[in-house]
């Protein structure tokens, strides 16, 4: 038998690039942030205060009263990324390691959008206990931990558990983020129809992180008749197949006592909110209400094509940056981080959540709004501060201020 030659292993990853002159992967190149100094030493006496002797007098000043550490490190501006990279984006579990260029990309637009410094940290755990138990440990490094693209239903429990444990604002963006901006979206769609946001019966395709945290929201913002569907119907207090978060969130909505698919909860709503994926069918959108809101917000295929939601819906929103009202949560978390560190919060809270919302649908004037313009764009100078500074003025109000 004669030898099939082998083909050689490439362990210099600079010896041969596939993806050499593509622009994505030329942007990615090396990361995309850096750690900087932001002080200069250029002589023996600045070193001598950066660094020993100096040093040791700031840390025994900080060794009597914790507290100072918010001003003499960078606790009081840095956020951990946290993932162990079992829901990334719309991949699915891809691993820690090929979740980097998300949390470096989060990273990233922490510091372009809200001056806020952070750190994406990609954990090999996917044990509940391992991972809190890492979190927790890491946690004097850091002024807040931003949990990203960790699996349902697992991630309640872990956001649950940290906050118990840490004094610093603990947020999973998935959830959180996306639940604000859709609140803001809504309120303005709802002013663009002339609808009551106690008057609305609302639709939530998903039960997942997004769908679960837009659904509590919705319901303290007012919302009186809300169902949520997962992959196998309406969630309802007689369904067995439920795990516990699902069950409370059964328990909590579903006023009217749906059943059934999600075609039959769309017969008419109101409003359509989608964060799980799939195609829902024109005629079941059809048979919504009059002047109905259409939020498909899967990435990149939405739910329902904006070209088919505008024949039957007044107001329709997507994930996209290609379409109109672009539902992105980078409108929401750098500036509730902001807001939440001016304040020195020791969490963040429903009431700033709600607040954040609130600024962001208080950016478009009455003279601006719109069936297409419902929500600012990202790249608003005046997002960011808005957001922060009513997140900031509700950590007050919810006496979680430490300033």
């Amino acid at each position: 038998m004669v030898a099939q030659p082998v083909s050689p292993v490439v362990t210099d990853p600079a010896a041969f690039d596939p993806y050499d002159g593509d622009p994505v992967f030329e942007l990615h190149r090396g990361g995309k942030i850096e750690v900087t100094s932001s002080v200069h030493v250029t002589d023996a006496a600045e070193l001598s205060k950066a660094y020993t002797p100096g040093v040791a007098r700031v840390c025994t000043a900080i060794a009597g009263d914790p507290s100072l550490a918010r001003r003499y490190t960078w606790r009081s501006n840095v956020v951990a990324v946290v993932t162990d990279g079992t829901a990334v984006l719309g991949l699915g579990d891809i691993g820690p390691t090929a979740s980097l260029p998300v949390m470096e990309g989060k990273a990233l637009l922490f510091k372009e959008f809200g001056g806020v410094d952070s750190v994406p940290i990609a954990l090999d755990c996917t044990d509940v206990d391992e991972f809190v138990e890492t979190v927790v440990r890491m946690a004097p490094s850091f002024g807040g931990i931003n949990l990203e693209d960790i699996s349902a239903p697992r991630c309640f429990e872990i956001e649950r558990r940290l906050k118990e444990r840490l004094d610093i604002p603990v947020f999973h963006d998935d959830q959180h983020g996306t639940a604000v901006v859709v609140l803001a979206a809504l309120r303005n769609a709802l002013r663009v129809t002339g609808k009551d946001i106690s008057a609305i019966r609302v639709v939530i395709s998903g039960a997942g992180a997004a769908g679960v945290a837009c659904a509590r929201i919705l319901l303290q913002a007012g919302v009186g008749d809300l169902a949520v569907v997962d992959s196998k119907g309406v969630l309802h207090e007689d369904r067995v197949d439920l795990n516990p978060v699902k069950l409370s969130l059964a328990r909590d909505t579903n006023t009217g006592g749906l059943s059934g698919r999600l075609v039959d909860a769309l017969d008419g709503a109101d409003v359509f909110i989608g964060v799980s994926g799939g195609t829902v069918p024109e005629e079941a959108i059809a048979r919504m209400a009059p002047d109905a809101m259409i939020f498909a917000l899967a990435n990149p295929n939405p739910e329902v094509h904006p070209d088919i939601a505008h024949r039957h819906a007044a107001v329709v929103a997507t994930g996209r940056s290609d379409f109109p009202n672009q539902i992105n949560n980078v409108l929401a978390f750098p500036g509730i981080f902001r807001g939440a560190f001016d304040a020195n919060a020791s969490r963040i809270t429903e009431g700033m959540k709600l607040a954040a919302a609130e600024a962001l649908a208080g950016l478009i004037s009455e003279g601006d709004l719109r069936p297409d313009y419902i929500i600012p764009s990202p790249f608003d100078e005046r997002v960011a501060p808005a957001v922060a500074a009513a997140v900031a003025t509700a950590a007050h109000t919810d006496h979680v201020a430490r300033l």
